[in-house]
């Protein structure tokens, strides 16, 4: 993969380099948890190395936080949705097995249930029960406001996880730690242009609203298309809002009411996989009739392009423990930190689905 300009991107790939053997919001809802978290060491998360690095990072002078161990500390994990899917299951367990391999003193986890008002809450609770170092998954991109400033205000660092938030880093929040989303839409793109040879016409299932995931996975597979492949049309753009019912629910509208529809990209595995069901109850061939791209990694998508039924997958790892604790001992070591922290992300096809699935969560 190509990996373009980032500005501030964090050179940690050799921190990792050992566990680092593969890599990575996608961000879900789903009934479906079999062998979810899979083992929380496999497939461990490496930073990219970038191409280039620029303006001022973040220290822990200039954030004006206290000189923290983190086996001496408080901290707390805010989870943005149930854990009632592969995604948000392996994130969680990764966060809890690395604070126990370092020895963290206390470690606060909470939900907030897609909440963004419980969110809120959650977080100034644990920052009432004294957690001094924070690490949370936003539900969206706005609206966290009240929880940051209530952590500024007792000088605790937020590192956020997995989606960007709309404030100011080395202020609001320390940084971000995840994916490169256009990117993942651009390789997805590149993905179905393979599949298709090009032509047909794609429906987009698209995430929740409200957060960058959705609308950076939206850009990158829309652009690249356009550019690449403008044989490939795309006819219908409605969100699933990374469930697997409702995306089941809306590819059976989709067959109705366009049922010249010869592919379908879904802005995360679980949407994928309710499509596959509704093409299959249809008559349809997933993977064959109607081509299938998707972006997390989830072992029953892999599974599925291993059966035929799906045609790739781009990963987005969410075992984000060993990469936010050693970013935490960076910070509080006097390192600079830079305020986007961009993981590498792999690739599913039918040629290493199956050699590849049990590193899949």
């Amino acid at each position: 993969m190509t990996i373009p300009k980032r500005s501030r991107s964090l050179t940690v790939a050799c921190l990792l380099a050992a566990t680092a053997t593969l890599a990575v919001s996608g961000c879900a809802k789903s009934e479906t948890t079999s062998n979810a978290g899979g083992d929380s060491s496999q497939a461990a998360q490496a930073a990219e190395t970038p191409a280039a690095s620029s303006g001022a990072g973040c220290t822990l002078e200039t954030y004006g936080a206290p000189k923290l161990d983190l086996k001496d500390a408080v901290v707390g994990f805010s989870q943005s949705e149930k854990e009632a899917n592969p995604f948000r299951i392996a994130e969680t367990q990764s966060i809890k097995d690395e604070a126990a391999k370092l020895g963290v003193k206390k470690l606060l986890t909470t939900n907030a249930q897609s909440q963004l008002s419980k969110q809120i809450s959650d977080i100034q609770d644990m920052l009432a029960q004294g957690a001094q170092f924070l690490i949370v998954a936003p539900l969206n991109s706005d609206g966290l406001e009240p929880a940051f400033k209530a952590a500024a205000a007792k000088k605790v660092p937020v590192l956020t996880i997995d989606r960007k938030v709309n404030a100011g880093a080395c202020k609001d929040y320390l940084a971000f730690l995840g994916s490169d989303f256009v990117e993942q839409g651009k390789r997805a793109a590149d993905a179905m242009i393979k599949a298709t040879g090009g032509k047909g016409k794609v429906a987009i299932l698209l995430g929740a609203s409200g957060n960058n995931v959705t609308t950076d996975r939206t850009k990158g597979f829309v652009d690249q298309v356009a550019a690449k492949a403008p044989g490939l049309e795309i006819v219908a753009q409605q969100t699933g809002e990374f469930a697997r019912d409702k995306g089941q629910q809306v590819m059976e509208q989709l067959i109705q009411s366009k049922p010249d529809i010869t592919a379908v990209y879904a802005e995360n595995d679980e949407m994928a996989l309710g499509a596959v069901t509704a093409l299959k109850s249809a008559g349809k061939k997933p993977g064959k009739d109607v081509k299938v791209v998707s972006i997390d990694g989830t072992r029953n998508a892999v599974q599925a392009l291993v059966n035929g039924e799906m045609n790739a997958v781009i990963e987005s790892n969410p075992r984000f423990g060993p990469l936010a604790f050693a970013t935490a001992q960076k910070f509080y070591a006097g390192e600079e930190i830079p305020e986007n922290v961009i993981i590498s992300d792999r690739a599913y096809d039918e040629s290493n689905a199956k050699a590849s699935i049990g590193g899949a969560y």
